[in-house]
């Protein structure tokens, strides 16, 4: 007699020697995987030309680029939060995403009939919309991978499902490194677009697994619940932001984390131009950098990013980039060369990327599903961004205070131990939740769960 096919099938026992995986849930890691992959892929296609575009329209013009970029977040999410209110998500993920992808064919019909003068502000216009479209896909891929798992689920799950986001940047940016030189710019953007309806395919394959995987995590939902219209307010998640105290600090983590890795981005940039005076030589310096960065990030996505939630705890998980952030900037406050800076920016970046990123993730796992989008959507891009400005404007008046490199690092530490203290508190909280979730699940579904 025939043994039936286990879930799974063949690449499970492959995956078990990796993650913490179930049979249920491999299909799921697949549709995620290739899903991430797209959607960073369709990016760093963009990136480079992007940031060309920068350039070409002003160096002196960037931080008004980056004011523009804050306006814009503001500006989408309020639409987006309507859709949110008004559709279930297996509709207004792939109208925001086929949104995007017509905004970049657009784009391309603009450059290709555009001449020299014209060119130069679409490109203005080009880096605003991609620096808001990064942080908005991106924010979308993780308020579906919430919604979808469970909390314990996630501290499995995260890492290694973010390890297919830095295959995709990888990828996006090798293609455009490869084919800029002789496939035209429009091409590259349709190429982009055609990604993000590989994304959307990977959304409907995930909506209809979504059953599958709430079994597998020991939960019973509602039939169909997870495809109901959220509804609420449009502004709930601008008002939950800064009225609940759980997301009031979440918001403050990544507002925190944005700030440092700011004052870090200039401090880098200064050392970089007094190392190097040939800018081949600082673009090769950069290289190297992402190169490592990206190496060392996969490999802890692969192997250790679900072992660290799971051994660790989510908390210390949490505090870890705050804690090798106060050492970093202490190091450069004493020794401001170019060999700290690259090692700082290489193990920072890499443990943001392949721990702090899906444990941060993890924290959303435990609010009510309206906080899921409406609110993380708002911390993931406003919020993000106003941190950058921040930064960048500290740095200014700094700067103009007389501040040099090791000043920075001096200033950077009191504001990484707040952040320290913050991801601590946060990681409590959210552990403190997902137990009494975990043990009162079967008479309170998750989408009523959550703090306030």
């Amino acid at each position: 007699m025939r043994t039936a096919p286990q879930p799974g099938g063949w690449i499970y026992p492959l995956l078990r020697r990796v993650i913490d995986v179930r049979p249920e849930e491999v299909a799921v890691l697949f549709w995620c995987w290739l899903y991430i992959f797209a959607v960073l892929s369709s990016y760093y296609v963009m990136r480079p030309i992007r940031d060309q575009m920068g350039v070409a329209g002003g160096v002196n013009n960037l931080q008004w680029l980056f004011t523009g970029t804050l306006i814009g977040m503001l500006a989408l999410n309020l639409p987006f939060a309507w859709l949110v209110k008004t559709l279930p998500r297996q509709r207004f993920i792939p109208l925001t995403y086929r949104f995007f992808g017509l905004n970049i064919v657009l784009f391309a019909v603009a450059l290709y009939l555009a001449d020299p003068e014209q060119t130069v502000w679409i490109g203005r216009a080009f880096f605003i919309w991609v620096s808001v479209y990064n942080l908005f896909v991106v924010s979308i891929f993780w308020q579906l991978n919430v919604d979808l798992f469970s909390p314990e689920q996630g501290k499995r799950l995260f890492g290694f499902i973010a390890a297919g986001a830095t295959l995709g940047a990888i990828c996006g940016s090798a293609t455009t490194a490869t084919l800029a030189r002789t496939v035209p710019t429009t091409a590259l953007l349709v190429g982009a677009a055609v990604l993000l309806e590989v994304a959307v395919c990977a959304v409907r394959r995930l909506s209809l697994l979504s059953p599958a995987l709430s079994r597998a995590a020991g939960e019973r939902p509602q039939p169909g619940s997870e495809e109901r219209p959220i509804g609420g307010s449009v502004v709930a998640g601008i008002t939950r932001a800064f009225s609940s105290p759980y997301l009031v600090n979440v918001s403050l983590f990544i507002l925190l984390f944005a700030i440092t890795s700011t004052v870090l981005y200039f401090q880098q940039a200064g050392i970089v131009s007094h190392s190097f005076k040939d800018r081949g030589e600082q673009t090769a310096f950069f290289a190297t950098v992402d190169l490592a960065v990206n190496t060392l990030t996969l490999f802890i996505q692969l192997f250790l990013t679900g072992r660290i939630l799971v051994w660790f705890g989510v908390a210390l998980a949490l505090a870890f980039l705050p804690a090798l952030t106060i050492f970093g900037f202490g190091v450069l406050a004493v020794v401001p060369t170019l060999s700290a800076i690259a090692i700082f920016q290489i193990v920072r970046r890499a443990s943001d990327y392949a721990i702090a990123r899906p444990t941060r993730e993890v924290l959303f796992t435990v609010v009510p599903r309206e906080d899921r989008y409406k609110a993380k959507s708002f911390i993931d891009t406003f919020v993000y961004r106003l941190g950058d400005q921040v930064g960048a404007w500290g740095v200014a008046g700094l700067r103009w205070l007389g501040a040099e490199a090791a000043g920075l690092a001096w200033a950077a530490i009191p504001i990484a131990l707040l952040w320290l203290v913050n991801a601590f508190w946060l990681g409590r909280r959210q552990e403190a939740w997902a137990r009494l979730e975990s043990q009162t699940h079967a008479r309170h579904p998750r989408e009523s769960g959550g703090p306030g």
